[in-house]
């Protein structure tokens, strides 16, 4: 047997055995789990009392994407969830050792109709969640993520923008003040058949609310089914700048309210969840019809911790009196990370709450790649996001600005990751049809 035989793989060049250059080539796999509570439990709308859940539409999931290029894995996780914290993302990304915890963003859709998973305090020493459903919900997570990565096979990627079309989403706050755009990644394996469809847009998923004593996923539910079945693979969503408040618009026009002219009653139905969610997916569909496959988009994930000071004494008491034991700052700061990923053409940017809309449209304006996506209520979920020229300054902005961290949140965020994209790669240019 020759040398060359014996050494397999393995080259020789001047007298030492290198190892040949890895063949970069894009992966992707895909998995969700269903985290249901059962038996059923108290549904939050956010900080205060929690509400009674009778019956479920639709269950909670975890639902998946990952993705590979070369040495490069980056994991997106969408969780039926109001908010999922980093304490708890956190537990979540120890139980998964195959890729590094900063490439894990997990993000929650922002469901009002699911349990609490912040443990807020309830005022008389004890809190408002379940700590074994958030361990429940921990384990489930990182099931799922490590069984996308056992299904990673080779594929290749498609990307698409564009306004969403139908009567979908609108800001209560002010009807025409939200971003229309829709942007879809879908992966599919060498055939041509799905592994993933990940839809980014900005919507509160709260038709049904926490109030009817119906546990769902809302909106998210109806349109991840419709896109499993039609388009195949796993459906994930993720939640985009959708603060203050970017909404369903599940308004019943031939209902106004005598008592507040230009408002409507709302339709808190579950065939409203499935016309919303069906009709985001068959737009999700067309957006991505018709646009170049990527056979071998680049990979890029950043990572960045960011500190915010807690000036708001409502939440600081959240951080501190919870029993998950929020991570804090002895300067009564929280730090928390934002990821940056360019993922072919596209560029993704986390955010860590609930960013208004005029923050989100900034930042995709300043951002690099022919798609620029947001992700809201990603890697932590702490509250509203304003500018200082927003915070506290007219009557419709109290409740954002009482649910924020502070009147600098908004200027931190945008400052620090527009710096964060500056120093960063650019992503991928595609010629377009």
């Amino acid at each position: 047997m020759s040398f060359r035989n014996k050494v397999g793989c393995l080259l020789v060049v001047c007298g030492l055995l290198v190892a040949p250059p890895v063949h970069a080539e894009f992966q992707a796999g895909a998995a969700k789990r269903i985290i249901t509570p059962d038996p059923l439990l108290p549904v939050s709308g956010g900080m205060g009392p929690t509400a009674e859940a009778r019956e479920k539409a639709g269950d909670l999931a975890a639902r998946v994407a990952v993705y590979r290029n070369g040495e490069t894995t980056v994991a997106v996780v969408g969780l039926d969830l109001l908010g999922f914290p980093s304490v708890l993302g956190d537990r979540v990304r120890a139980k998964v050792k195959r890729i590094p915890a900063a490439n894990i963003l997990i993000g929650a859709t922002h469901t009002h109709s699911a349990p609490d998973c912040y443990a807020f305090p309830d005022g008389k020493g004890g809190h408002t969640g379940s700590l074994a459903y958030m361990d429940l919900v921990c384990e489930k997570t990182a099931e799922a993520i490590n069984d996308a990565l056992d299904h990673l096979q080779p594929a290749r990627l498609k990307v698409g923008t564009d306004e969403a079309r139908g009567k979908i989403s609108y800001n209560y706050y002010a009807p025409d003040l939200f971003d229309r755009r829709m942007s879809v990644l879908q992966a599919s394996d060498l055939n041509g058949k799905t592994i993933s469809t990940l839809v980014n847009y900005a919507i509160h998923p709260e038709v049904l609310g926490n109030k009817i004593g119906v546990l769902s996923p809302d909106l998210v539910g109806p349109m991840c089914d419709r896109l499993e079945t039609q388009a195949g693979g796993t459906a994930i969503f993720m939640n985009g700048a959708q603060g203050g408040m970017i909404t369903a618009d599940n308004r019943d026009l031939k209902r106004p309210k005598a008592t507040q002219p230009g408002y409507w009653e709302d339709d808190r139905t579950w065939d409203e969840c499935l016309r919303i969610g069906h009709l985001m997916a068959d737009e999700a569909q067309r957006i991505v019809a018709g646009v170049p496959v990527q056979a071998n988009p680049t990979l890029f994930c950043g990572a960045l911790d960011v500190k915010f000071p807690v000036e708001n004494d409502v939440l600081w008491q959240v951080v501190l009196l919870s029993p998950l034991k929020y991570p804090r700052n002895a300067d009564r700061t929280i730090t928390t990370r934002i990821n940056l990923v360019n993922l072919g053409n596209a560029q993704i940017l986390t955010i860590p709450g609930e960013a208004l809309p005029n923050i989100g449209f900034y930042l995709k304006r300043k951002m690099h790649g022919q798609h620029q996506l947001l992700f809201g209520l990603t890697n932590d979920a702490f509250g509203y996001i304003l500018t200082k020229v927003d915070f506290n300054s007219f009557p419709r902005y109290a409740y954002v600005s009482r649910t924020s961290l502070g009147e600098m949140t908004g200027e931190i965020l945008i400052e620090r990751s527009l710096e964060f994209v500056e120093k960063s790669p650019a992503p991928d240019k595609v010629a377009q049809p």
